[in-house]
Formats: structure tokens, sequence, C-alpha cells
């Protein structure tokens, strides 16, 4: 199965250099390309991709924006956010508003490619040079108002919920899960949807991000 890519970026020419890097591989293909976030919203209902690389810094519409509104269309697209700082306040807004991930601009071709994989599988994407640690020192050093509400919302999960959510975000895979805590994998994925529903979130950055706030990990 093709994934199907929407591009948005300021600079022509990095959009003319992923374009290239994507249409080098059978399984993707770039379906359109947007100049901004106004446009880049036009362009995800006119064409339905699978996955939207989103510049964070435009001019008009930025990306945070952007992400925002694309995510609240019907049947959205993952988005995967490109940008030139390993973690900052736009990105972190982005991945707390619903981002599948990010990646570093001077990231290789390859880093690129299997980001956009990822993110078309379902699962959550971050820099191979940072960690879901980054997150969570980030959380810890910024005024988080968020924190009490993160912490109320943990009397809605069950003991075992809770067990899963830390470890999602200590990063373990569902595999590594299953087999810690004595379990089927298809049953980790049952608490791990029960789980988004129940906090409200849309994948595994988002409970990573509340698993920090709530203090179920810390740095």
């Amino acid at each position: 199965m093709t994934v199907r890519v929407l591009l948005v970026d300021d600079d022509p020419l990095v959009r003319t250099g992923l374009s290239m890097i994507l249409g080098s591989t059978p399984d993707l293909t770039v379906v359109a390309e947007a100049g901004d976030g106004d446009e880049a919203v036009q362009q995800v209902a006119r064409h339905a991709p699978d996955v939207v690389i989103m510049d964070i810094r435009m001019r008009r519409m930025n990306g945070l924006v952007a992400t925002a509104a694309v995510l609240a269309q019907p049947r959205p697209p993952k988005v995967l956010i490109l940008t030139t700082f390993d973690l900052d306040e736009y990105v972190f807004e982005a991945l707390a508003a619903g981002a599948s991930g990010f990646l570093l601009k001077e990231g290789s071709p390859q880093e690129i490619i299997e980001g956009v994989r990822v993110v078309a599988n379902g699962d959550a994407m971050l820099s191979p040079r940072t960690t879901k640690q980054l997150i969570g020192q980030f959380v810890a050093t910024r005024a988080n108002p968020r924190r009490t509400q993160a912490q109320a919302k943990l009397e809605l999960l069950s003991a075992r919920e809770r067990e899963i959510v830390t470890a999602v975000a200590q990063g373990k895979p569902n595999a590594e899960i299953a087999a810690e805590l004595f379990l089927s994998e298809a049953t980790v994925k049952t608490h791990i949807t029960r789980a988004f529903a129940k906090l409200d979130v849309s994948n595994r950055v988002q409970l990573t991000i509340f698993a920090y706030e709530a203090a179920l990990v810390t740095p």
C-alpha cells in the first residue's frame, strides 16, 4: 500500500528536496505541496493524504495552528513535524495537539523515509537523536497548569492501564510490555486503546506527555 504524503514548508527548496527523497521509494508518494498552514488545510481536504510533513515556523498560519486545524478534520492524516530544533515550545505544543512525532531537518534521507513509514503505521516517531526523556525534561522545566488536570485524570484509569501508560511513556513497545506484564499483545493494545479514550488522546506521543504531566514518569 502506497503512503500518500503532503509536504508543508514555506521554503520551496526544502519541499523539492523532500519530494526527491520520498519519491525515491516505491511505497511513498507526494500527492501535494503547500507553502503555509492555511494552504496545508486546504490541500488536506482536497487530497486526503495519509501523512503530512509539517514545518513548524511559517508565515501566515504557522505549523502549530495548522496541525490543530488539520487534526480537527474528519478522518485526519498523521502529522509529522519537521523542525530545525530538537524540542521547543512550538514543537511541544504540536505534539500535545496530536502530532505523531517530529524529525530534524538535518536528519538523513533514511531517517525521514522511516519517520513517514512509522507514523503512517500508527506509531509515534521522535528524532533518533531525541528521546522521550527529553519530553519529560521539557514538561518538568516549564510552567505547567495542566499538571493538576492530568493527575485528576489518573482516577479514570485502572491500575493495569496506569502500568501500561507508564511503560508506553518509557518508550517500551507493545511486545516488551506484554512480556513484562504476562499479557498478550492484543490485551496490551486493548488497554492502550481504552486509555486513549479515557484520556482523550489520539497517539502514544500524547500518552507520553500525559504520563510526564501526571508524574507517572519523571525525568
